[in-house]
């Protein structure tokens, strides 16, 4: 080491022949040794560093390898010196940025960013069903939108596209229809009744995860997880009562959906690959597409080429029309890619109560925003549906992380 550590300041500092005395002082002093090769193995450090001995790679050096007496070779030398230290330090220590320094900075961005992104979408998403009542449609869009952004990233390398092959494909293809219909029968339900109802509705979906856990899966669930769960559905049931918006469409619409995700969860652990998780939602999203393509073709095809689109257009113009529509596909992209990367980055018991807090902050916003009237029932009864969700997240955090503690110990 000592040897290359000379040999590039020579080759550094061309045209100043003093640099090669002391190697040659070097070879000198070690000529008793067999080869160059063994010179490096059998130098040993020599001097302190109070007395002024140099560390480089964990040796140390008398100065009089790398320092001469006189003022111009030491000067000439000094690059060397700084280099060699720069070295020593990145290999001792790295050294930590600010946001490495402070990591609670970056998981409350992705918090803000992801709870702000999807009230966003549900807003927007509203408004356009105001206007233009198509969910089938709207739910293809949110789709396409996403894979065009996956695929330009893709080809920019950000991130890389992992390769996928035909059992990978195998396992993916029922997370993603099991999302398609998921999605689509979420947008229904957000058409026909009021973003707080739908919203409400959905947080049945632990009830059901339990379920099939407990009764498909043959995985048995805790009776403190069922008694968690009582004051969801009792809540579900007293806000749906005095639902000033209520019709059987949205109602049914968004438990199909709590049943589409349900099975969703039991295929993506079924799907567990080493591929990331941007790569599987960008091939989730692919494959969703094509699933959700058909029925809007099917069911809203005639009606939309009829008066649709025209209508839409009369209503808020070309350019709002096509804007919405873009922005609300990568709204949904982007809050639903943030969710994933945060629980990558925060414990399941701090992202299952992120998740709550979310259903909040949509309900919340949505009624302040569109003025839905809502009866004290319907605001009790959601109160009692979130609480009850709030504390069935809690409880099955501390199951499983039990659990992985148990298996580590």
């Amino acid at each position: 080491m000592e040897s290359r550590v000379l040999l590039r300041a020579t080759a550094t500092v061309t045209g100043v022949p003093q640099l090669r005395r002391p190697i040659r002082a070097i070879h000198r002093q070690f000529s008793t040794a067999p080869s160059s090769s063994s010179f490096t193995a059998c130098a040993k450090p020599m001097g302190s560093i109070g007395e002024g001995g140099n560390l480089i790679s964990g040796r140390q050096l008398r100065p009089v390898l790398l320092l001469d007496s006189s003022p111009e070779k030491r000067e000439i030398l000094k690059p060397v010196r700084a280099a060699a230290a720069e070295g020593g330090d990145s290999a001792g220590e790295t050294k930590v940025g600010f946001l490495g320094k402070y990591p609670w900075l970056v998981t409350g961005f992705f918090f803000f960013m992801w709870y702000f992104l999807n009230v966003i979408f549900n807003i927007l998403n509203k408004k356009i069903y105001n206007y233009f009542p198509y969910p089938y449609f709207v739910s293809v869009i949110h789709l396409f939108v996403g894979v065009v952004y996956c695929l330009l990233s893709w080809s920019v390398g950000l991130p890389k596209r992992a390769p996928i092959n035909s059992n990978i494909l195998k396992v993916l293809i029922p997370v993603a229809v099991c999302h398609a219909i998921g999605h689509v029968t979420s947008n229904v339900s957000f058409a026909a009744v009021a973003v707080s109802f739908t919203h409400t509705i959905k947080a049945l979906e632990p009830f059901f995860n339990a379920s099939a856990s407990q009764f498909l899966l043959g995985q048995p669930i805790p009776i403190t997880l069922w008694l968690s769960l009582a004051p969801v559905v009792l809540g579900v049931a007293m806000a749906s009562l005095t639902e000033l918006s209520f019709n059987w469409l949205g109602f049914i619409s968004a438990m199909i959906s709590n049943i589409s995700f349900t099975y969703r969860s039991i295929f993506s652990k079924k799907a567990m690959t080493d591929m990331d998780s941007t790569n599987v939602y960008a091939y989730i999203s692919i494959i969703a597409l094509f699933v959700c393509l058909p029925p809007a073709i099917i069911v809203e095809g005639p009606q939309l080429l009829k008066h649709g689109f025209s209508d839409a257009i009369a209503k808020v113009g070309m350019t709002k029309f096509i804007s919405d529509l873009f922005w609300v596909g990568m709204f949904y992209h982007l809050y639903n890619q943030l969710a994933t990367n945060t629980l990558e980055r925060v414990a399941p018991l701090t992202h299952a109560v992120g998740n709550v807090l979310k259903r909040v902050f949509v309900i919340g916003f949505s009624i302040v925003i569109f003025g839905n009237k809502i009866s004290t029932q319907t605001g009790i009864g959601t109160g009692i549906a979130i609480a009850g969700v709030a504390l069935y997240s809690v409880i099955k955090a501390k199951i499983e992380e039990e659990k992985r503690q148990g298996k580590t110990a």
